[in-house]
């Protein structure tokens, strides 16, 4: 069953982040996007970078490259959405940027959050990106300000 978005108390962070987001199926991804962006600006994060990929298999490379950059963000945050279709593409493409995601965020001790979405159909994708109560980028930005709180404190 979908879980609805966590009503998180108020928490301000000050932080850095970046969201790296593609381009393919804008209409969900633009508003996970608007969502993530407004919760990071609701915690009063001091600086918020957008850099939009063509799709979620460029995503890694972008944000290995963040890790290097003199920027040191918070925490990252990663927003796609890849929808199956008849082959195994999707699949392949899902499980690709979940491995670099993960390998980035060990290497670096910093705070990765993977929206990437792989979903069964376009009905899946409304839900969690058109409807603000199951938005996962609101979730997404949620999920970066405890991380950056949480490594600061470690």
């Amino acid at each position: 069953m979908l879980r609805k978005n966590l009503k998180s108390k108020k928490q301000e962070t000050g932080g850095r982040f970046a969201i790296v987001a593609s381009n393919y199926n804008a209409r969900y991804v633009d508003s996970m996007l608007r969502a993530a962006k407004q919760t990071l600006a609701g915690a009063k994060a001091r600086q918020i970078d957008v850099f939009r990929v063509p799709g979620a298999y460029e995503i890694p490379v972008v944000v290995a490259r963040l890790l290097h950059a003199e920027t040191r963000y918070s925490s990252i945050i990663c927003l796609g959405i890849v929808i199956r279709g008849e082959t195994s593409h999707a699949q392949l493409v899902a499980e690709a940027v979940t491995n670099a995601i993960t390998n980035l965020q060990i290497a670096h001790e910093i705070p990765i959050i993977h929206e990437v979405l792989l979903l069964e159909n376009e009905e899946q994708a409304k839900v969690r990106c058109l409807d603000k109560d199951h938005n996962r980028g609101a979730e997404a930005a949620q999920t970066a300000i405890s991380m950056a709180t949480l490594m600061a404190q470690l």
